[in-house]
This record gives C-alpha cells, sequence and structure tokens, in this order.
C-alpha cells in the first residue's frame, strides 16, 4: 500500500490507508513507522477503512524541532483523523504507539471507539535495558556513529544477500533492524531521543496509565501480547487486563514484540472479530471525564 501525504498545520504528515468499512487508526512504536503494518494491511482493507500513520518525526512524515510528547503525538492522530474526514475510529496502537493510543483515548475520548492495545508501553516501569541507556546523556552523541550509514548498507546488503538465496529473517528481527537503520538519519534520531526521553529515563518507563486505566471500564478494549516479548513484559499486559473491567486479553504463544508482524493472519482475524463482534463507544469527553 502506497504512502499518501496530507499537510497538517503546515507539517507533512505521511500515511497509509485504504479500504471501507469501521475505521481503523494504527498507530506504530518508537522509531518505527506505517511500514511496520504492512503484514496486514492488504487483509484489514477487506473489512475496515485503514489509517496507519507515519508519527511526527518518524518515517516519512516531517522531522521538525518541537513537540514530542504522548499528548502530542496524539493531538497529530485526532488532527489526521478529521483531516481525512473521519470523527471516530478503533484506535489500535503497538508499543510507544498504545500509549500514544492511550492517551487519545484520554484527551479525546469522543474519537475513540475501541481500544486496542499491542505489546503497549505506558503500563508499567519495566523496559528493556538499551532503551533505557539510551536515555543517558551524551547518548545522543555516541548513536551517530552506532547507527551510520555504512552500518545501515551493510545491513541491507546482508539482508538483500540472504533474500536472494530465499532466506528471510524472522518478521521480528527485521523490524528491530529496520527501526534501528531509521536512525541513521540525523534528523530522526533527534526526533528519536526527544520522544524516547519523554517517555523512559534510566530507571525505565517514566508515564504510566494505571492510575487511568478505570476511565477505559466503558471502553471496548482489547490487549494483545507476545509471550516472548524481551522490550515490555507480558506482566504488563496481565495487569492492565485485570483493571479494565470486561477488557479481552490474547496471547500469542511464541511471538515477540510484534505479534501483528510475526503472526499477522491470527492478528487480523482477531482485530476484525474485535470490531465486528462489539459496540463502539458513545461517550462525550465531559462524561468521560466525570
Amino acid at each position: 500500500m502506497e504512502a499518501q501525504n496530507v499537510s497538517i498545520h503546515g507539517h507533512d504528515v505521511s500515511y497509509r490507508g485504504g479500504g471501507s468499512g469501521p475505521v481503523v487508526v494504527l498507530i506504530h512504536g518508537m522509531a518505527g513507522s506505517s511500514v511496520t503494518w504492512e503484514p496486514v494491511l492488504d487483509e484489514l482493507t477487506r473489512h475496515c477503512t485503514v489509517i496507519a500513520p507515519d508519527l511526527p518525526g518518524h518515517g516519512d512524515s516531517d522531522k521538525s524541532r518541537g513537540d514530542y510528547s504522548l499528548g502530542a503525538h496524539a493531538s497529530s492522530v485526532r488532527d489526521l483523523l478529521l483531516a481525512l474526514g473521519h470523527e471516530r475510529a478503533t484506535i489500535v496502537g503497538q508499543s510507544f504507539g498504545g500509549g500514544v493510543a492511550m492517551q487519545l483515548a484520554y484527551q479525546y475520548p469522543e474519537r475513540c471507539e475501541r481500544l486496542v492495545l499491542v505489546s503497549s508501553g505506558g503500563l508499567g516501569q519495566e523496559v528493556a535495558l538499551l532503551l533505557r541507556a539510551l536515555t543517558l546523556p551524551g547518548a545522543e552523541h555516541l548513536m551517530p556513529i552506532a547507527c551510520n550509514g555504512r552500518v545501515r548498507d551493510a545491513g541491507a546488503a546482508v539482508t538483500g544477500f540472504l533474500d536472494r538465496l530465499g532466506l528471510r529473517p524472522v518478521p521480528a528481527v527485521a523490524e528491530m533492524w529496520r527501526s534501528f537503520a531509521s536512525l541513521s538519519d540525523a534528523s530522526t534520531r533527534e526526533a528519536f531521543q526527544h520522544t524516547l526521553r519523554s517517555v523512559v529515563d534510566l530507571h525505565g518507563q517514566r508515564v504510566s496509565a494505571a492510575d487511568r486505566l478505570y476511565l477505559a471500564a466503558d471502553v471496548p478494549t482489547l490487549i494483545v501480547w507476545g509471550d516472548r516479548d524481551p522490550i515490555i513484559p507480558i506482566d504488563h499486559g496481565v495487569a492492565a487486563h485485570e483493571m479494565i473491567p470486561g477488557s479481552r486479553f490474547e496471547v500469542f504463544e511464541g511471538s515477540g514484540h510484534y505479534p501483528h508482524c510475526e503472526q499477522p493472519q491470527r492478528f487480523v482475524d482477531l482485530l476484525v472479530d474485535f470490531v465486528e463482534t462489539t459496540s463502539p463507544m458513545a461517550k462525550s469527553e465531559l462524561t468521560h471525564r466525570r
């Protein structure tokens, strides 16, 4: 599915979209892009209207010097939704995108019909050591060395060689490499650092939605996790499920941090079933904050 662009508040926003039916917004993780959803896009558009943006500072969207907080990202997704003529949607977020999805549901509940959290951030303190280390002072000066263009090109050459041999890296490895390779671009690295430090420090995740999860009681909520996630422990998903009455919790056995890439058909079937068998939330912002 080809990327499209729209200008919002003078900034270019890239997104992939198509299909018809209930609107579903797919929000990628940190250092990712809408490309992460490619394994599920074609099949999903048979059932839904799909919008998969590149968040500001990611992918092909503008990487201006500005606000990269959860709230700012949530506002950008809301603005894109309205710019494309859609009032409401099922909001799906993976990893950091899960935190954005929860923030959007909190800030703009009138825009959120359902909430789907995939290996989501923002549900506990624990997170991979590497992400914590990258928040240390001076880390931004080491990243250009580790993520330089020659490393990126070497990785691409190896991937191409394996592809010619009929061998492909497992989806989780391919997705992690794609995220790493994106950081060879200086403006992307800077946006990544601002985004990372807004939610993570040396001790782990700084932002938690745990004290507000009770607000999701009336929002149809699906939580998806791989039981081999090395980035964010599955215990966070278990705890969130217990704190959101009526939520649905699905474990993808054998999957890591990217269940939508590792088991795409199962993910599509699950998401489509969730949309088709639940009624969208209808609640005003004032009622939501009672």
